[in-house]
């Protein structure tokens, strides 16, 4: 049967808006006539209105025509003949109430321009309308693969006639020619039911949380008996991962769990810590019993709040930094070497030692055999016996290069008038001599 012919076999008819270019007209006429239809030179009481969204005219013909007594009487946009005919099948306007087109917004998150483009086309093929802002629009089609789509969600929960729906939605909607709008389902808000009765306390469970709280807090100057962590712990002993199903009033038998505790799934956490809270004068009575006959020690293994004790972390012993024999001596790195010495500490470095001019002298009278340990300072005494590169040692006068030129002033009385000045000298033959200051 062509689709464009009704259950009765009655050509479904068409009026095309006049201003849409009559090249597109006589199309239009040739496919609606070749698909069963028939097109009207007026605008038909039941049937569809081809106009090109936009324009005046198409502005005109709505507002003169539409009309909630003729609910039958659709306004599309003229490519709905090619969509029609690309589907095979008479598109349902679904997306129309009363005769007036439901507003849509399609939400900048859906970012691809074709995308959007074939959405709208979509939306107004089935009836509605596509154009609509987010203020006034009753549907929001957005990207749910956004964040900004669970945003909306949350925003307009409240708001009645107001949906937020996935870009896939139209096309389901198409599919099954129908508006259905993605229902609300049931969310435990958590608590208890109306009429679901709590599950009590019995004897053996006041027992065995005092025989729980014995072994962890034996005594209660300790402190924590009415911490979190104190009856968490205790959950957790049911078993690896189980944590969850004991967050709430029911319980998740089918999991394994510790048969040791699972008196424990009774009752969530925080119904044990209230229990010993609300009644903990009597509960501490049953505690200290329990304790009086174990007699733990303070600290023991196993008690809260006790972990081990963490392993000493070795300390790094930074190398002392020798001193190279062509790296400058400092003062003060010599007083350290005389005072190293001194203590019987060990240097890599030859000892230093302290001595006046006096001593010098006496120092350079030792034998060359006992001074020169290496050619290099055999090399050196020799170069000492030549004048010109003597040194002066002592009271004794001064090199001929070291002697003052005649009117610079100051002389050999000079010289006696300066106070004695100690000189550092190395124990490896060599005789330094600083300059007096």
């Amino acid at each position: 049967m062509p689709i464009f012919q009704d259950e009765n076999g009655l050509a479904v008819k068409f009026f095309i808006q006049k201003d849409i270019p009559q090249e597109t007209q006589a199309e239009l006429c040739e496919t609606i006539t070749s698909l069963g239809g028939r097109v009207e030179s007026k605008v038909p009481r039941q049937g569809y209105v081809l106009t090109q969204p936009g324009t005046p005219e198409e502005e005109r013909l709505r507002l003169c025509w539409i009309s909630p007594d003729r609910p039958e009487r659709h306004f599309v946009p003229y490519t709905y003949v090619e969509a029609c005919k690309i589907t095979g099948m008479l598109l349902k306007q679904i997306f129309v109430e009363s005769g007036v087109p439901i507003k849509m917004h399609i939400h900048p998150s859906i970012a691809n321009v074709n995308a959007r483009a074939a959405l709208s086309q979509r939306i107004m093929h089935s009836g509605g309308d596509p154009t609509a802002s987010p203020q006034s629009a009753r549907v929001i089609l957005a990207d749910p693969n956004t964040e900004v789509f669970q945003h909306l969600v949350k925003s307009y929960q409240g708001v009645p006639d107001k949906y937020i729906e996935s870009y896939l939605w139209v096309k389901k909607c198409v599919e099954k020619g129908a508006l259905v709008y993605t229902p609300l389902v049931y969310k435990n808000p958590g608590g208890r039911r109306p009429g679901e009765e709590r599950t009590q306390f019995t004897e053996e469970d006041e027992e065995r949380l005092c025989q729980w709280i014995a072994t962890k807090i034996p005594y209660k100057e300790t402190g924590g008996r009415t911490g979190n962590r104190l009856y968490q712990q205790l959950c957790e002993m049911v078993g690896p991962g189980d944590m969850n199903m004991l967050i709430g009033p029911f319980v998740d038998t089918s999991k394994a769990v510790d048969p040791e505790y699972a008196w424990v799934t009774r009752h969530t956490w925080q119904s044990w810590r209230e229990r010993y809270k609300k009644n903990s004068v009597r509960l501490d009575n049953m505690i200290t019993a329990v304790v009086d006959r174990k007699k733990p020690a303070h600290g023991e293994k196993g008690q809260y709040g006790y972990v081990r004790q963490a392993e000493e972390k070795t300390r790094r012993v930074r190398k002392r930094r020798t001193k190279t024999g062509n790296e400058p001596l400092h003062e003060d790195h010599a007083e350290r070497q005389i005072a190293g010495h001194i203590d019987g500490s060990t240097d890599p470095v030859a000892p230093f030692i302290l001595l006046t001019p006096d001593q010098i002298s006496t120092q350079g009278s030792m034998s060359g055999l006992q001074a020169r340990q290496s050619p290099d300072e055999e090399e050196m005494a020799d170069s000492e016996e030549n004048e010109e590169w003597g040194i002066r040692v002592g009271n004794e006068s001064p090199p001929p290069w070291g002697k003052r030129k005649a009117g610079e002033g100051g002389g050999d009385g000079s010289h006696a008038a300066k106070k004695t000045k100690m000189t550092w000298v190395s124990l490896r033959g060599s005789v330094i001599v600083l300059k007096s200051l």
